[in-house]
């Protein structure tokens, strides 16, 4: 995980992404790439009488001062953990700063070039990271994700929870976080029973992860009447875990929306880093 997309955008979790973000960089002396991120459209739309949207000087003033901010919230946070500015390859963990401002398309497209995006955890709330953000990286960049808690990490990556469910995007998924995995004190494999599509069983990927040199143990449990999502958040406060990697939507997107899902409800209540590609 030698390179790092970091979208930098202002909300509430913009502390917490780039401290998640630095903390990757330093694990892999990475080189971390920043750019503006372009904010949300308002919900409040001003539009002349014949419907046109209306946009205002102030706009392009306002856009400026957003785009500023945000570099300086990378520079200042890339200056915390002592990470320098370079415009060569570099040694050790270093950054660069992208100069233009780019909405959610640009993810997808860039971050092909990057081995991983770091974003905030979506919110429905204006002002708060957004799931289309998500969306771009993870089905445009054919890339992983690593999705920031509410809250500033300290560290993550010692004890990691794999969520496996027999399926092609969380195998896939596996496979990304081989690196992660090489570094972790501890790993457990939880299959959540009755939530898994047919392939091999979480004895097959701990066989699999061993024969990769990781050290790892399986994990089995029941619902008990609750959702997959709510079993597996409490899994990780049974094994103190400090990061979850898991496969992004088995089940379609649109079903999630319409019925809920794992990936939708662990997104939404995390409290720690999730991994995860699709």
């Amino acid at each position: 995980m030698k390179t790092i997309l970091v979208p930098v955008e202002l909300h509430e979790l913009s502390q917490s992404t780039l401290q998640t973000a630095a903390l990757l960089g330093l694990a892999f002396d990475s080189y971390l790439e920043g750019f503006t991120l372009s904010p949300a459209l308002s919900p409040f739309m001003a539009a002349d009488a014949m419907g046109t949207m209306v946009l205002y000087q102030e706009d392009a003033q306002d856009n400026g001062e957003n785009a500023a901010k945000a570099r300086q919230a990378f520079l200042d946070a890339m200056q915390a953990h002592a990470i320098p500015e370079t415009t060569g390859t570099g040694k050790g963990p270093h950054f660069g700063w992208h100069a233009e401002t780019h909405g959610d398309d640009f993810i997808g497209n860039i971050g092909r070039a990057f081995d991983i995006t770091v974003l905030g955890r979506p919110g429905s709330k204006y002002g708060q990271p957004r799931g289309t953000t998500l969306e771009a990286a993870l089905f445009e960049s054919g890339r992983p994700v690593l999705i920031a808690p509410p809250e500033p990490p300290r560290q993550f990556g010692k004890n990691i929870l794999i969520v496996w469910n027999g399926s092609t995007e969380t195998a896939r998924t596996i496979a990304f976080a081989l690196p992660l995995l090489a570094r972790a004190d501890r790993v457990v494999v939880l299959t959540v029973e009755g939530s898994s599509v047919s392939g091999p069983d979480g004895a097959d990927i701990v066989t699999y992860l061993n024969r990769n040199d990781i050290a790892c143990e399986a994990r089995s449990v029941e619902l008990e009447g609750r959702g997959v999502g709510e079993t597996i958040l409490a899994e990780t406060a049974v094994h103190g875990s400090d990061l979850i990697i898991k496969g992004a939507y088995t089940q379609s997107r649109l079903r999630q929306l319409i019925f809920g899902g794992a990936t939708r409800e662990i997104i939404a209540e995390t409290t720690l880093p999730v991994f995860m590609a699709h």
